[in-house]
């Protein structure tokens, strides 16, 4: 598609249900300084005009986002999309080359992220590329943006006397500092307006320290302004909202760990939990050789060849963590919640990876990162039928269609469905249905069917209930459900019950720190409380 443009793959939008107030906005933008070859782009090309309408009534951040990149959107519609992320990402590491203002740096880095986020955008709903490679588009946007980050913080620290570059044309090569993604940026299908979900290691052994340099003050104080440099608040607004919180022990660690601990700490007191995140990780920015070679340490953790279903409760617990928020109890159009609710996108993804970590230890055709990769090996190597893979992977692409129209809106990180019909007129038009009624119907028939699946995966799995209530104890955060549930038991601090017992599950007692015995104590915690 190299010699294609955008404007090529344009067909008309249904009309917006406020057609009247988003031709204003459209004359009002042709009329605005600037904006006269956007205005004769849309009288030539009549779905250009369709899809500024569609903006205007169903997403402000775009339609400002345009608003402020008159000359940009017209090259978007007319240029080779590929050519001109290529040209953003050049321009950008040019611009970065030898600047040393902090502000500055945060101004490239968030004005690059906001066209090349307008680019992916327009080709997704243009429908030049189809979601999933918008996703793909998405996530090496993120990639280059943060290795450009830690590549100018690298620089700065060498201009201290922290570091030493060994090659400074490239001071991220062999620098002893990797950074890791996991989630859906580690998977390569990043949501439209999503955090990224970071792990940062270092290897003191071999980093090119200056004289007297202490690796991990160096490296600690890098990761803290590798954040500042994302998610900082700025009159551009942010890069990427980032989250370092799967890192082992959170709680206990600092924001850099060095490889050793991360290792020790995986190969010993890994969680069941830790194991499918780690699943999608990879590394995406400083030195990648050292990532890749902590990843390839990890493979005997991730890819146990005897993980019985017993260990996969503690997998499952964490399904029932997510799931027993409030409003999530049911399937629903309006104010459901795409991700966690039932039916959702959670729900595929924990289906995928509860059967490769018990599979793929001993089967590596499993281990698939991308999510329509892994369940084709799912049903190649009978797993699962093929029906079954066909209902997952065509509800798994309508979803992140909907969600990436959700999330465009207003870029925010949200997941939940409109809750009243108007706004739902407004979104199904964004996903290209001109029937509210027909948009409806087919969401519920996907997330039916993803429910429907994953019930019967799990339908012999224990409930993590008592009849007062849930009580879970896995992941990283406190469950609400369960802290309510404390609570109607008579605990009076149920925040320090459950913190309590989450140090158990991450093996801060000797006793604790076998998978047998935490994977029992899944099983024991409700008749003890």
């Amino acid at each position: 598609m190299m010699n294609r443009s955008l404007i090529a793959s344009l067909k008309a939008l249904p009309e917006p249900p406020d057609i009247s107030a988003a031709a204003e906005k459209c004359r009002d933008l042709f009329a605005a300084e600037g904006g006269g070859a956007l205005h004769e782009l849309a009288r030539s090309h009549p779905p250009v005009q369709s899809l500024l309408l569609e903006l205007a009534s169903a997403s402000p951040y775009l339609f400002a986002l345009i608003s402020r990149n008159l000359e940009f959107t017209c090259q978007c519609l007319t240029q080779n999309p590929e050519s001109l992320m290529q040209e953003i990402r050049q321009q950008t590491g040019k611009d970065l080359r030898d600047l040393a203002d902090e502000t500055g740096v945060q101004s490239i880095l968030r004005r690059a992220k906001a066209r090349a986020a307008l680019l992916v955008a327009l080709g997704d709903i243009s429908g030049y590329w189809p979601v999933l490679e918008a996703a793909r588009q998405l996530s090496e946007m993120a990639d280059w943006l943060v290795q450009e980050a830690v590549r100018w913080l690298i620089g700065q620290e060498a201009r201290a006397g922290n570091l030493v570059l060994r090659t400074p044309g490239d001071p991220a090569l062999s620098c002893g500092y990797t950074v890791l993604a996991l989630g859906k940026l580690g998977a390569g299908e990043l949501n439209y307006s999503s955090d990224i979900d970071l792990i940062v290691l270092y290897a003191p052994e071999t980093a090119p320290l200056g004289e007297g340099a202490d690796a991990a003050k160096t490296f600690i104080r890098l990761t803290r302004n590798l954040v500042k440099l994302l998610a900082g608040r700025t009159r551009d607004g942010y890069v990427f909202r980032t989250d370092l919180r799967l890192r082992p022990d959170p709680g206990a660690t600092q924001l850099a760990i060095s490889i050793a601990a991360a290792a020790q700490y995986y190969l010993t007191i890994g969680q069941n939990w830790e194991r499918a995140a780690m699943i999608r990780a990879r590394p995406i920015a400083g030195d990648l050789a050292l990532g890749a070679s902590f990843l390839k340490e990890l493979q005997p953790f991730i890819w146990r060849k005897y993980l019985d279903f017993a260990a996969i409760k503690d997998v499952h617990a964490m399904k029932r963590q997510i799931n027993a928020h409030k409003g999530f109890g049911g399937i629903a159009v309006l104010d459901h919640n795409l991700k966690l609710g039932r039916g959702g996108i959670r729900e595929i993804e924990f289906f995928i990876q509860t059967q490769q970590l018990i599979a793929g230890g001993r089967q590596p055709e499993l281990r698939k990162v991308r999510t329509l990769d892994a369940l084709d090996a799912l049903a190649r190597s009978k797993w699962i039928e093929e029906r079954t893979r066909r209902e997952l992977a065509e509800a798994y692409v309508f979803l992140r269609m909907v969600e990436h129209r959700i999330q465009m809106q207003r870029d925010e990180q949200t997941h939940k469905m409109p809750a009243s019909e108007a706004a739902l007129a407004v979104l199904a038009a964004f996903c290209g249905f001109a029937d509210t009624g027909e948009f409806s119907a087919l969401l519920m028939h996907h997330l039916e069917n993803v429910q429907r699946h994953y019930a019967a995966l799990f339908e012999e799995t224990p409930e993590l209930t008592t009849e007062k209530g849930s009580l879970v104890f896995v992941g990283s955060e406190d469950d609400p459900d369960t802290l309510e549930t404390l609570r109607i038991m008579g605990y009076p601090d149920p925040a320090l019950v459950s913190s309590q017992i989450r140090q158990w599950h991450a093996g801060r007692f000797p006793a604790m720190r076998s998978e047998k015995a935490r994977e029992r104590l899944t099983e024991i915690i409700p008749f003890m409380l």
